[in-house]
């Protein structure tokens, strides 16, 4: 088997690389390595996998690469590769976002087409839904982004079910509800308030936090999104979450607790862009993908308290 990820010295790309590579699978990586956070952050990510002899990293931008050769004989391509963040995705900084959001997605969707039609796995977001007075959330239900990075997310998402209609690729779109684990980036909160505990420094919480999340272990979204090559249904999309509707200020006391020290909580004003409530429906994965959440909130923060520990 082959396999091309895009995205792999990312957060959820490395870890389902190494997943893959585990198996018997030969990866073949695609990174550009975007200033988004340090290269040395995904150079680290990367060194599970760079002495592996099934795996090879091409470095570049996906909309200037020929894809052509890198997607030949491959049977899935996962696609991860992204420009993350939804606040720094107003402004000027937009045009990052469907440069690498929107055209780097079109360009892999047609450069699978041209290969023979290999499965692609899009790794879209729960963002693309915005604010919803019913929970949980369904795949069916509306989606109005409230950030310009749902809105490329959400555009790259109608393009893999395009091309599917049209052309009859076979692409899946996952959802992923805010996911963390080992490798977490530094700007995603989980990070940052085990790092603030470690270096005593200020925790910032953008609102009350009293806001809502389904957070969802990285090796639980890794198994789904390798199930959506094999049993996803061509042209579906599927809410991928942890099971659990948490309040944020719950998690600051969790992290109090693992860590053993206690947090400095600054308040500041909610940002634009982030969505008040978030839980996902996941009926159709436990039916089509066998996904089933396996690892607990508690469970997964200790792992990732005991990551960062580590690397310090």
């Amino acid at each position: 088997m082959k396999a091309v990820v895009t995205g792999a010295a990312g957060f959820i790309g490395s870890h389902l690389a190494e997943s893959l590579l585990s198996d018997g699978t030969e990866v073949l990586g695609i990174d550009c390595f975007t200033d988004y956070y340090p290269r040395a952050a995904k150079e680290q990510n990367l060194a599970p996998l760079r002495d592996h002899e099934g795996f090879r990293l091409v470095e570049g931008r996906l909309q200037e690469l020929d894809l052509g050769p890198l997607f030949d004989g491959a049977d899935h391509v996962y696609h991860l590769a992204a420009q993350a963040g939804v606040r720094a995705s107003w402004g000027r900084d937009f045009e990052h976002y469907t440069d690498h959001n929107v055209l780097a997605s079109q360009r892999v969707l047609e450069a699978a087409l041209a290969a023979g039609a290999p499965r692609v796995v899009y790794a879209s977001s729960s963002s693309v839904y915005g604010e919803a007075s019913d929970l949980p959330l369904r795949e069916d239900g509306p989606c109005r982004p409230v950030s310009p990075y749902g809105v490329t997310k959400l555009a790259a998402e109608h393009l893999a079910v395009l091309y599917h209609r049209s052309y009859g690729l076979p692409t899946v779109s996952l959802r992923y509800f805010t996911v963390f684990g080992p490798r977490q980036r530094p700007d995603m909160a989980f990070h940052r308030f085990f790092k603030a505990a470690l270096d005593d420094e200020p925790v910032r919480v953008f609102g009350d936090g009293r806001q809502t999340r389904d957070f969802t272990f990285v090796s639980d979204i890794v198994a789904a999104t390798r199930a959506a090559a094999v049993s996803g249904r061509a042209g579906s999309v599927y809410n991928v979450g942890g099971g659990e509707r948490v309040e944020l200020n719950h998690v600051l006391r969790l992290i109090e607790e693992i860590s053993e020290r206690p947090l400095h909580i600054q308040r500041e004003e909610v940002q634009r862009g982030d969505m008040r409530d978030t839980f996902a429906d996941t009926t159709a994965a436990r039916r089509d993908l066998g996904f089933q959440s396996r690892v607990r909130l508690e469970e997964g923060l200790s792992r990732e308290w005991d990551w960062l520990r580590r690397r310090r």
